[in-house]
């Protein structure tokens, strides 16, 4: 019930802090346009100074309410998803390991028409180290002697 109250209230500060901050004038910087003309619905700096005064405050409740939903949510769930994690049931030795992949089945009988196309194996390459090796097929050969001047 009260993280509902907590929601909607967020909800409404949220809305508020955009309108807010889009009735604000433009300080410059937005694509060369400048902010405001003097139809203005009060003088110009008092308009400013209550907008900007009204947004940080607003902004100051939005993230006080931001943080107090975040505790009465982990109140009302019973702590957090990382206390809830089973970590006493991980065996350490077995996190770096690749999972065991079976291998492929053979097909019993290859279909007539229309079948999977068999593609060969990916072969991971380097090829800074075949060339100093000198292995591989295509190889780069050892670079020529430049000419002397």
């Amino acid at each position: 019930m009260l993280l509902n109250i907590l929601l909607a209230i967020q909800i409404v500060v949220c809305l508020t802090l955009i309108g807010l901050v889009l009735l604000q004038r433009s300080e410059g910087g937005a694509l060369g346009m400048g902010g405001g003309g003097s139809g203005n619905f009060m003088s110009a700096r008092g308009a400013g100074d209550f907008l900007s005064r009204f947004t940080w405050i607003l902004g100051g409740v939005f993230f006080a309410l931001s943080l107090t939903i975040t505790l009465v949510a982990g109140r009302v769930s019973g702590g957090s998803a990382v206390d809830r994690l089973n970590i006493e049931a991980l065996d350490p030795s077995q996190l770096n390991q690749a999972p065991a992949v079976p291998a492929p089945a053979a097909p019993a009988t290859a279909p007539a028409t229309g079948g999977a196309l068999d593609a060969p194996a990916a072969q991971i390459r380097n090829p800074f180290l075949d060339a100093e090796m000198g292995e591989g097929e295509g190889a780069p050969a050892a670079p020529a002697p430049a000419p002397a001047p």
